[in-house]
């Protein structure tokens, strides 16, 4: 484990119109989490905006913060996910190599 991090999320500044169903039926609401290496004025150094693609950030589209919180631990070692094609790319390529 990397870390871990507690923080809230105020629900009146979510834009419902970025809800949306995914493929089991249930609600979901993209949002991306900044770690600062600087500790805020009241202890927090994370913190939660809405998602922007592409477009919004090429526009400068401001941020929508819904949150806050702070990284309370870490083993130090926290790494970049892989994308789930390259995940998925990697498995096909081994069972293709297998000797059977």
């Amino acid at each position: 484990m990397g870390a871990i991090i507690s923080g809230s999320i105020n629900l009146s500044k979510l834009n419902k119109d970025r809800l949306y169903k995914g493929k089991d039926g249930s609600t979901y609401y993209n949002f991306d989490c900044y770690i600062n290496d600087e500790t805020g004025k009241y202890g927090h150094n994370v913190s939660l905006a809405d998602h922007q693609d592409k477009e919004e950030r090429e526009k400068k589209t401001p941020r929508n913060y819904t949150g806050n919180g702070r990284v309370v631990w870490t083993d130090g070692n926290i790494v970049v996910a892989e994308k789930m094609e390259q995940q998925e790319a990697a498995a096909s390529t081994e069972e293709d190599d297998l000797p059977f």
